[in-house]
């Protein structure tokens, strides 16, 4: 076998392992002033590490929503993650705190600007198209981390 077959090999089968991940994944369906999202669920650290990371696309209504379970100042970042986006950060409450533009494969670090305990993460431009912004409430959030940890807790 050639060394650029396989290279072209293990990038299949790199993809493959992400999207089988990404189908796997536990979703829920978020609300904001109307506009839904549907949201995959990163509730683990290990989930919350990779994120968004290796993938090459996000539907047009699609995110993710990392659940901290602590309401904390939290931070984000695009290392290894070629999508634009944007992120939310939202305190324990479901209002959102503040949001924040990330660009693809920047180690530049986002931060809540208070106490977060979640943050959703959808394709950049997506809630200013919708007119949210901070002070917005998302519902659906209750049970997305009760639907996290009974999912998470093994």
């Amino acid at each position: 076998m050639t060394r650029a077959r396989g290279a072209d090999i293990a990038m299949a089968l790199a993809l493959f392992a992400a999207g089988s991940a990404a189908d796997a994944a536990e979703w829920v369906t978020l609300s904001i002033k109307g506009h839904e999202v549907e949201a995959e669920l990163a509730v683990t650290p290990a989930e919350r590490a990779r994120g968004l990371m290796g993938r090459r696309q996000l539907g047009p209504n699609q995110g993710m929503l990392f659940v901290y379970g602590v309401s904390a100042i939290q931070r984000m970042w695009m290392v290894n993650t070629v999508i634009p986006l944007s992120v939310a950060f939202i305190d324990e409450h479901g209002v959102i705190i503040n949001i924040a533009d990330m660009e693809p494969l920047s180690a530049r670090v986002h931060s809540s600007e208070a106490p977060a305990s979640y943050a959703l993460e959808v394709n950049q431009g997506w809630f200013a198209a919708r007119g949210i912004g901070p002070g917005d409430r998302v519902e659906g959030l209750d049970q997305a981390a009760s639907r996290g940890s009974a999912t998470r807790r093994k």
